[in-house]
């Protein structure tokens, strides 16, 4: 994992395993956020998955897919939604973390 901290709440990285959930709960996230659409590559896990070993760890964890199309209106609110319900710190993390940033940074307007 290359986690990148945005800033205190937010940090970003690529495609997480469950075998990572552990490492990320370890390192004092309190919650996930996956920007990736489910079945984008073969080999990559589902959020299904992931959401699972989260659940048991403890972690707090929403799907906000941000496809082909980019970052929509429907995907900022849901992103601010997330980070005024959740704990955080929060990881997010998608193919490479780019759209974890993107989604995040704008939902600063709307946040202050």
């Amino acid at each position: 994992m290359d986690i990148r901290q945005i800033n205190d709440e937010y940090s970003v990285t690529g495609q997480i395993s469950v075998e990572d959930l552990d490492t990320i709960k370890a390192m004092g996230f309190k919650s996930i956020v996956c920007h990736r659409p489910d079945f984008e590559q073969p080999d990559q896990p589902q959020f299904e998955t992931i959401a699972a070993r989260a659940k048991e760890l403890g972690l707090d964890i929403t799907h906000i897919p941000v496809g082909p199309m980019g970052v929509t209106a429907d995907a900022v609110r849901e992103m601010v939604d997330a980070l005024d319900t959740f704990e955080r710190p929060m990881l997010g993390y998608c193919r490479s973390g780019a759209r974890s940033t993107n989604v995040y940074q704008q939902t600063q307007h709307i946040r202050g």
